[in-house]
């Protein structure tokens, strides 16, 4: 039963990593012969061999410890909670950051869009929505597209939008997930449609939010834990959001200085324990 589903896993992430037996046998230093008795159930595989396939079919550390546990092996990668102790120092790092980002707006999100951590400055996407959608915990993603959130002061939606939808389609199709394509049709529904012209931007598009001191345009950054060896932080993200333009840039640096110790909402405030 083992060697059966640790066969089939490898076979899955191969066809849905696209590469072929012999490709994979090279990225992972051994023989086709040996990646097809796997997939086969005919051969068991070693502990190494499965890091070295996870490794070589790019998953991530909570991916290869599933992989591990269907051929038999013990995970390799721990998962501590946010809280715990031992992840302080990185807790007080993470502050640092956002903190080192103002008067820019920054978040810290775990998988699907669940808000971890933000700096004072979010406090820009938190103004007119409803308060349903900042009951924690609170998830970034719907509420920049919900229309009872941010989707009424974006004044590109359409566009916008489709532009997050398809980037959350383009890692649904690398780790698929039945999860995350729920949720990705349930953000969908909430984005009109926007037929690709002449000035289509493709990847390139800033938000264009309307505030009370006019209209920002705002670029996202996006930074990864990428050598983190515990699941929990690997999976964190940072959102960094970038004036566009000194006349944005300008707008932010106001809005600080007038509200330099202004509360924010306690949803979005608190750590949310993962």
């Amino acid at each position: 039963m083992e060697q059966t589903a640790v066969g089939a896993e490898v076979r899955r992430w191969r066809r849905v990593r696209r590469v072929s037996q012999l490709e994979l046998a090279s990225l992972a230093g051994t023989t086709q012969r040996h990646v097809s008795f796997i997939e086969s159930g005919r051969s068991r595989p070693g502990r190494e061999i499965v890091v070295r396939l996870a490794e070589s079919l790019g998953l991530s550390l909570r991916e290869r410890n599933d992989l591990l546990a269907a051929a038999g092996y013990a995970p390799v990668f721990t998962e501590s909670g946010f809280d715990e102790a031992g992840l302080e120092p990185v807790r007080r790092a993470l502050e640092q950051i956002l903190h080192g980002h103002l008067p820019y707006p920054a978040i810290i999100v775990a998988p699907y869009g669940r808000v971890v951590a933000v700096n004072d400055a979010t406090d820009l996407f938190t103004e007119d929505v409803s308060p349903a959608l900042l009951e924690p915990p609170v998830n970034l993603i719907r509420l920049m597209l919900h229309p009872d959130g941010l989707a009424p002061r974006v004044a590109n939606m359409a566009e916008w939008g489709r532009h997050v939808i398809d980037n959350m389609r383009a890692r649904a199709r690398r780790s698929p997930d039945p999860r995350l394509d729920e949720f990705v049709d349930e953000l969908a529904g909430y984005v009109p449609a926007a037929p690709a012209g002449p000035d289509h931007l493709g990847f390139a598009v800033p938000m264009r939010l309307a505030s009370a001191d006019g209209e920002l345009r705002l670029i996202t950054t996006l930074t990864s834990f990428a050598t983190a060896t515990d699941v929990t932080l690997a999976e964190l993200v940072l959102e960094a959001f970038l004036p566009a333009d000194q006349a944005t840039a300008d707008v932010l640096l106001r809005r600080m200085a007038r509200s330099p110790a202004a509360p924010l909402t306690p949803a979005l405030k608190r750590h949310v324990t993962l």
